[in-house]
């Protein structure tokens, strides 16, 4: 005897839905780094009891398609109107990430203008709100070490989806998409501000938390660990990871 429902109309056991599966990436990613510890602390010690724990930073690799849901039709248009636009869609784009029911665009930095005024204006995708952009460091990623990150959402479709361009360290520069969403401004400067990345064609591309002379980039992991000594009423302070040692 079975426990599924029985349609009388079909005289047969319906079956159950199938739900369709994820598209997965088409391999692993790139591997950017290596953790050591429980929290990946370095010099300082680790005293949460996992020390020894080492584990690699393995980014998703890029999905092949078809992706399903609105991203198929999202990449379509994509490619049309890039085309038409003068430019091709495998020279702006290095690849397409879909993990955990989001997708990532990986961009070229020198078709970043382009593309988002693609998105922004194609009635089929009218990504016409920008909700940031941050930086990420990865200092083992030779030649990719800073990436700065998109959020883009569609009001009108009720969609979202994140650009990602990847730049060396060695030189910095991604273009400032100001002109296309200027509310890109100050979300620029904080990703300056904390990461080093120079965002060409800025109005007015200053330090927005730290002090204009403050040394270095805060938010990079190769920054120690507590920022720089600090004086605080003629005394000064160390680096938290330089006041005490653990055995």
């Amino acid at each position: 005897m079975t426990d599924q429902p029985v349609n009388p109309e079909a005289g047969a056991v319906e079956q159950p839905a199938v739900t369709q599966p994820e598209n997965p990436p088409s391999g692993p990613g790139p591997v950017v780094g290596v953790r050591k510890g429980m929290f990946g602390s370095r010099g300082s010690g680790d005293t949460s009891g996992y020390s020894g724990l080492i584990r690699p930073i393995t980014l998703p690799g890029a999905s092949l398609g078809p992706y399903g849901g609105w991203f198929d039709d999202a990449v379509d248009t994509l490619r049309r109107a890039l085309l038409i636009n003068g430019a091709s869609f495998d020279e702006a784009v290095e690849g397409v990430v879909v993990y955990r029911g989001e997708i990532t665009f990986h961009v070229r930095r020198e078709h970043l203008l382009g593309l988002c005024k693609v998105l922004r204006d194609d009635p089929a995708l009218r990504f016409e709100m920008f909700s940031g952009v941050s930086g990420v460091h990865f200092p083992e990623e030779t030649g990719r070490e800073l990436h700065a990150v998109y959020h883009l959402l569609s009001i009108t479709h009720n969609r979202r989806l994140r650009l990602e361009v990847s730049v060396p360290d060695a030189d910095p520069h991604i273009p400032s998409v100001f002109s296309v969403y200027p509310t890109a401004d100050w979300h620029e400067r904080e990703t300056y501000d904390f990461f080093g990345i120079v965002f060409d064609g800025h109005p007015a591309l200053t330090r927005i938390f730290m002090p204009d002379d403050w040394p270095g980039h805060p938010q990079r992991k190769d920054y120690p660990l507590g920022g720089i000594p600090v004086e605080y009423k003629g005394a000064t302070i160390p680096p938290p990871d330089q006041r005490r040692a653990y055995s």
